[in-house]
Parts: C-alpha cells; sequence; structure tokens
C-alpha cells in the first residue's frame, strides 16, 4: 500500500493499555510497509483538532488507535468538511475499552484490524449526525437515550478502569434507580405525512448504525454501517425485574423479541425535547437538548 496514513494514538484508552502496546503495533505496520505519521492525543477533544487540522492539510487516511471514544473525536474531527472535499478513510487499532463498532466484523481486535489494513480492506460506512441545540455531531456506532445512557455515566465515574466488566456493574447500579420517562419524538416526519409525536414513557432509546456496545452487548443485532439507515430500537416501561431477566440476552441480540421491545429503521428523527438530557454516543457521555437525527449514507471508509 502506497497511500500514507495518520495514526492518532490516545495512550490513555483502555486504562492505559493502549500506552503500553501502542508502539508495537504500529511498529509492526511499518515492518509490514505501511508508511505511517503518529500523533498522540493529549486530552479530551484532542484527537478531534488533530483530525480536522490533517484533514484540511490533505491527509485522507486515518488510525485510530484507542477505543470507541478515539474514533468518535476523530469522526468529528472529519466532517462536516469530508462532505464537500473527498470521503477519509478510517482504520483502527482497537486497543481501547469496548472497541464496539469493529466487533461487528469481528472478535479477534487488533490481529483482524492489522490483516485488513495490511490488505487494504475497505467498505463503505454510513455517518449519523445529530443536530442539537449546541450545534452538531457525528458518530458510527450508536446514540443511546435513557438508560443505556445513565448506565454509560456511571460507569465513565466509577467503572470504566474495568472495560467491559465495569459496563455491566453500570448497568446494574442503574438497575437499582430504574428510571423510566418519555423522550418525545417523530420518525421519518417529512415522508410520512401521519408520523405522529411518540411521547410514551420508555427504558431507553437507541439510534444505532453499528450492531454493538460496551464490547459485547448486541444491542442491535439486525443494524448494517453500509445500509443508509438508522436502526431504531425502543424498550417500553419494563419493570425492574423484568428488565434484569433480559439483560444476559443483550448479548446475542434476543432482548429486541421482548413485548416491550421495537425495532425499525429510519432515515429521519425529529426530537421534542424542552432540557439538555444525557446520550452515551460511541462510548462518550454528553448532556445535549437533541433536535433531530439523520444520515449520511457511505460518507466514510473503514478499513475492516
Amino acid at each position: 500500500m502506497s497511500a500514507k496514513f495518520l495514526a492518532i494514538v490516545n495512550r490513555a484508552a483502555g486504562g492505559g493499555r493502549c500506552g503500553r502496546q501502542a508502539d508495537a503495533a504500529l511498529r509492526n505496520l511499518r515492518e509490514n510497509g505501511l508508511e505511517i505519521d503518529v500523533v498522540e492525543s493529549k486530552a479530551p477533544g484532542h484527537a478531534t483538532e488533530l483530525a480536522r487540522t490533517a484533514y484540511a492539510d490533505g491527509m485522507r487516511n486515518f488510525i485510530a488507535v484507542g477505543g470507541d471514544g478515539t474514533s468518535y473525536e476523530i469522526v468529528n474531527g472529519l466532517f462536516p468538511e469530508a462532505l464537500e472535499h473527498g470521503r477519509p478513510r478510517l482504520a483502527f487499532l482497537p486497543l481501547g475499552t469496548g472497541n464496539s463498532f469493529l466487533r461487528d466484523f469481528t472478535d479477534k481486535g487488533s490481529a483482524y484490524a492489522t490483516e485488513s489494513l495490511l490488505a487494504d480492506r475497505v467498505r463503505p460506512c454510513d455517518v449519523m449526525r445529530m443536530r442539537h441545540a449546541g450545534g452538531t455531531l457525528y458518530y458510527i456506532n450508536l446514540l443511546s437515550i435513557g438508560f443505556a445512557a445513565e448506565a454509560a455515566v456511571v460507569t465513565n465515574r466509577r467503572f470504566k478502569r474495568l472495560g467491559p466488566l465495569g459496563y455491566l456493574l453500570g448497568v446494574m447500579t442503574c438497575l437499582v434507580r430504574h428510571r423510566r420517562r418519555s423522550y418525545p419524538l417523530q420518525v421519518d416526519p417529512e415522508s410520512n405525512q401521519k408520523a405522529t409525536l411518540d411521547e410514551r414513557r420508555c427504558l431507553f432509546l437507541s439510534f444505532n448504525n453499528s450492531r454493538y456496545t460496551g464490547g459485547k452487548m448486541m444491542i442491535a443485532p439486525q443494524a448494517d454501517s453500509a445500509d443508509g439507515q438508522i436502526e431504531f430500537i425502543r424498550w417500553g416501561p419494563i419493570g425492574r425485574l423484568g428488565a434484569l431477566r433480559q439483560l444476559s440476552r443483550i448479548y446475542d441480540g434476543s432482548h429486541v423479541k421482548h413485548p416491550l421491545a421495537e425495532t425499525r429503521r429510519a432515515n429521519r428523527i425529529d426530537f421534542s425535547l424542552d432540557e439538555p438530557i444525557n446520550v452515551m454516543v460511541d462510548g462518550e457521555v454528553f448532556a445535549i437538548r437533541c433536535e433531530s437525527l439523520d444520515v449520511l449514507p457511505g460518507a466514510l471508509e473503514v478499513c475492516v
């Protein structure tokens, strides 16, 4: 392969595991003929700045060396500029905590990612665009609100160093609180004149581009990151005991067969929220007031 890549390294990812393993992984790629420049992300949001600057300087090939959060920051550095100036390519060295996006394609982690890079194995990937009161964010994995987001908040504050086990502990903590509420929204309002405002209470909502979250939880078993649509998962106001019984089913995707679970594909979601809410996006957590969500079909190329 002759194209040069920029590797953006988050050494803090995976509780420091990335810092211990990144140099050897990058050296292996170079020894196998890949031309790589390396920069390091020093703080939250820094990878976004690094990617944005590099893209403006003509770089089109990137490697996220870290976890889903590192990839998320890079994607937000590439868009919206990439919509006008050329589709970028994103590859992965999954040395972070969850590495959920890559799980759609493999459970072999870095070995598979390295093979994909060296074989120049690529496919198109949709990018999800969330407009909110404070701006716009982009993602390639999923965005969740309600229970899943609250569990991510608890995990990031208390258990993130424990990896997938930490997310499970965050889930169990939130089961004790067990909050259910309404998040008013409309699905495909522009194409469906009969679309009504859905104000039903629910446990959580998830807007997915890929299938996994928390490393191994198959939250959206039918999602396809190249189908040009949002895989929308809604879980109604299931009780605490019912949610606990369903927890193990999230790992194989069978939770969507529950009577209170709904799945559908959509092109656009419009929200009618009065205040900011916690959202979990590709492993990161923010408080934003969501306005609309849509899809940028095939806007990114991923090396998988």
